[in-house]
C-alpha cells in the first residue's frame, strides 16, 4: 500500500469571475500545501463558476478560461506549489473548429485540468452530460470519451466529473478497468432536500463498482436560483466514510489514504490517457484523523440553504442591503429573519405599509418582529396613496384589492431606487402555484427567498428557527402570533386565505403530487383527493403560469422548483381530464 494525503477544497466561486476564482484556487493550494497534502481537488468548473449557461458558447469566454488555467499553473509553480497535483474544473473547447450542425459552437467541454510543475499535465472532459431538471448540458457541451489517470507517488488517480458517477458504467467502469487506486470526482451538485442521503448512497455504490476509494468534492454557495451545499465525501471501496465536510460552509477536507500501489508496466489502452508524475511511493509518515461532519437535520438544512442563496445573490450582484414589506404575517416574518441571518440586521430594511383594512395585530406583530431582530424598521401608511388612485380611477372589488398591493409594490420599488436596496418578494411556493399573488404588487422584487418553500414548510421553518434561538439562549425572532394567526392578505374587511383556497396542509398535499410528481387529475382522485378540490387546484395552477414567469428568482430547495425545473407553456389549452 502507498500513502497519499488528499485535500478537497469546498469553495464558493462566482460565475464569470475568472481572476477571483483563480485566486480561490491559489489560496486553496496554499492551504493544502500547508496541511502537507500531495493532491488537491477543487469543484467542477471552479475557474468559471457553474453553471455558465450561454457563456459556454462565447469564444472569448472559452479562450479566457483556457488562458486562466495556464496562468494558474504558472502561478502555482512561481509560489513553490508546483509539487502539488491540483485538479480543477474549467471550460475547455476548440473555438477555432468549424461549426458542426447539432453540436455547440466551438465544441466547448466541461473539463478538469491537472496542474503540476507549472504545466497543465492532463485534461479530462465530462462524459455524461445531464439534460434534465435544472441542467441543459447537451445545449452547451460536447462529451469526452477517454479516462484520464494520473500516477502520483505510486498511486493511480482517475478523474471524473459529477454526472459521470450518477450513471452506470462509463468512467466508473473505466476506473476499475484501469486498476485505479483512487477515483477523484469533482462536482457542481446543486442542493435539494434529502440529497445528502442520496449522494452518500451513490458514492458508496460507485466506490464499490470502481473497486477503489472514491473522493467527491462539491462546491458551496448560491448562483441565481441554485444553491450548492458542499457535503464533500471520501468513501472506501468497502463503503466506509473516511471523511466528510460540513454542508454550506467553505472548508478544506484533508484525509490520509492508504491506497494500492499502481501496477508496473500497465499496457496502453485507447480509452485511457495516462499521466506519469511520480512512480515511487512516499516514505511512511504519520497520519492525521480526518473529521466526519454530521449532516444537518431537515429544517436546519433547508433554512441554511435559504440563507446561503439569499446572501450570495445579494453580495455577488453588488448589493449591500435589502428592503421588504412587513405585514405581520408568517411569510414576511420568515423572509425578514432569513435576510437578517444572511446579511446582518443593519442591512435589512422592513417597511410596514398599513392600509385601511390592516388589523392592529398586524401592525404590532410587524413592529415586534423588528424589535426582536433589530432590523431597520419604518412605517408608510398607504391609505392616502390608495385614495388618490381611487379618486382618479373607478375601481372596486378585486381591482381595488389589488390596487393596495400594487401601491405597496410601488412604495418598495421607490425605496429601492432611492437607497439602492434589493427588494425581496415574500411569497411562498403554495401561493405562487395557484396564482394567489398580485402582479406588480406583492410579487415585485429582485429575489424571492421563499419561492420554493411551501406554506406548511414556512410554518415549520419559523418554529424551527425560534426553537434554535431558544436553545442558544437568544430571543426567538418570529412573534408567536405571526405563526398562530389565520393567514390573510387583509385587502378587504374580514378577509382570510381560506375564503379563496383550501386549507394549506391539504393544498400542499395536492400540489406536491401535481407539481413535484407530475401526477394527473385521475391519479389524484384515485389517491383519495376530492375531485372538486383537484379540479379547482389544478385549474388555478395551470392558469397561473404567466404570473410565475414574471416572479423573481429564488433558491431551489425541492426536487422540482418553478422556473428552472418546471417549465410549461403560458399559452396552453391543455387541461387535465375531470377526475370523476
Amino acid at each position: 500500500m502507498a500513502q497519499l494525503r488528499l485535500a478537497l477544497a469546498q469553495v464558493n466561486p462566482t460565475v464569470g469571475d475568472l481572476p477571483g476564482n483563480a485566486d480561490i484556487v491559489l489560496s486553496s493550494a496554499r492551504a493544502a500545501a500547508a496541511a502537507g497534502a500531495h493532491v488537491l481537488a477543487l469543484p467542477e468548473m471552479v475557474l468559471t463558476g457553474y453553471p455558465i449557461e450561454d457563456l459556454a458558447l462565447r469564444r472569448s469566454f472559452v479562450e479566457a478560461s483556457r488562458a486562466t488555467l495556464l496562468d494558474v499553473a504558472s502561478r502555482l509553480e512561481a509560489e513553490g506549489l508546483g509539487d502539488l497535483l491540483v485538479v480543477a474544473g474549467f471550460l475547455d473547447g476548440a473555438p477555432e473548429t468549424e461549426p458542426v450542425l447539432g453540436t455547440p459552437r466551438g465544441a466547448p467541454q466541461n473539463a478538469a485540468g491537472l496542474l503540476h510543475g507549472g504545466h497543465v499535465v492532463g485534461r479530462y472532459a465530462k462524459h455524461h452530460l445531464p439534460n434534465y431538471g435544472v441542467f441543459d448540458e447537451y445545449r452547451y457541451f460536447v462529451p469526452g470519451s477517454s479516462l484520464t489517470v494520473a500516477r502520483i507517488h505510486g498511486v493511480d488517480v482517475a478523474v471524473a466529473i459529477c454526472e459521470d458517477i450518477w450513471r452506470e458504467g462509463g468512467p466508473v467502469a473505466g476506473a476499475r478497468e484501469a486498476a485505479a487506486g483512487l477515483l477523484l470526482v469533482i462536482n457542481g451538485s446543486p442542493y435539494e432536500r434529502n440529497k445528502d442521503d442520496a449522494r452518500l448512497d451513490l458514492v458508496r455504490r460507485r466506490a464499490a463498482a470502481a473497486g477503489c476509494t472514491l473522493a467527491y468534492v462539491n462546491m458551496v454557495g448560491g448562483q441565481d436560483e441554485l444553491v450548492f451545499d458542499g457535503d464533500s465525501l471520501v468513501v472506501s471501496a468497502e463503503g466506509q466514510v473516511l471523511g466528510r465536510a460540513p454542508q454550506f460552509l467553505e472548508s478544506l477536507l484533508v484525509v490520509d489514504l492508504d491506497l494500492p500501489v499502481a501496477r508496473k508496466g500497465t499496457p496502453d489502452e485507447a480509452t485511457i490517457e495516462r499521466v506519469l508524475i511520480s512512480e515511487q511511493p512516499l516514505p511512511a509518515y504519520d497520519t492525521k484523523v480526518c473529521p466526519i461532519a454530521a449532516p444537518l437535520d431537515d429544517e436546519a438544512e433547508v433554512y441554511t440553504a435559504l440563507v446561503t442563496g439569499l446572501r450570495d445573490y445579494v453580495h455577488k450582484n453588488g448589493f449591500t442591503s435589502v428592503v421588504l414589506g412587513l405585514s405581520g404575517g408568517i411569510d414576511s416574518a420568515l423572509t425578514a429573519v432569513v435576510a437578517c441571518d444572511a446579511l446582518g440586521a443593519a442591512n435589512v430594511h422592513g417597511v410596514s405599509m398599513p392600509s385601511g383594512y390592516s388589523s392592529e395585530h398586524s401592525r404590532s406583530d410587524a413592529a415586534e418582529l423588528a424589535k426582536r431582530t433589530g432590523l431597520v424598521y419604518s412605517s408608510v401608511p398607504i391609505a392616502p396613496m390608495v385614495d388618490s388612485f381611487l379618486s382618479a380611477l373607478a375601481l372596486s372589488g378585486l381591482a381595488e384589492e389589488n390596487l393596495q398591493a400594487r401601491v405597496r409594490g410601488t412604495t418598495l420599488m421607490g425605496l429601492s431606487n432611492q437607497h439602492g436596496h434589493l427588494v425581496l418578494a415574500t411569497g411562498n411556493k403554495s401561493e405562487l402555484a395557484v396564482g394567489y399573488s398580485t402582479l406588480y404588487g406583492d410579487a415585485v422584487g429582485g429575489f424571492a427567498p421563499l419561492k420554493d418553500v411551501s406554506k406548511t414548510m414556512v410554518w415549520d421553518l419559523a418554529r424551527w428557527r425560534n426553537q434554535d434561538a431558544a436553545e442558544h439562549g437568544e430571543i426567538p425572532p418570529v412573534p408567536e402570533s405571526s405563526i398562530t394567526k389565520e393567514p390573510s392578505a387583509e385587502l378587504r374587511p374580514g378577509q382570510r386565505d381560506s375564503d379563496s383556497l383550501p386549507d394549506y396542509h391539504l393544498l400542499d398535499d395536492v400540489l406536491d403530487d401535481y407539481v413535484e410528481m407530475d401526477r394527473g387529475s385521475l391519479d389524484l382522485v384515485a389517491a383519495g383527493f376530492d375531485h372538486e378540490l383537484v379540479e379547482k387546484v389544478l385549474r388555478l395552477t395551470d392558469t397561473a403560469e404567466y404570473k410565475r414567469r414574471q416572479y423573481p428568482p429564488g433558491p431551489k430547495i425541492s426536487f422540482k422548483a418553478f422556473g428552472r425545473d418546471r417549465r410549461l407553456p403560458i399559452t396552453n389549452r391543455w387541461r387535465e381530464p375531470a377526475g370523476h
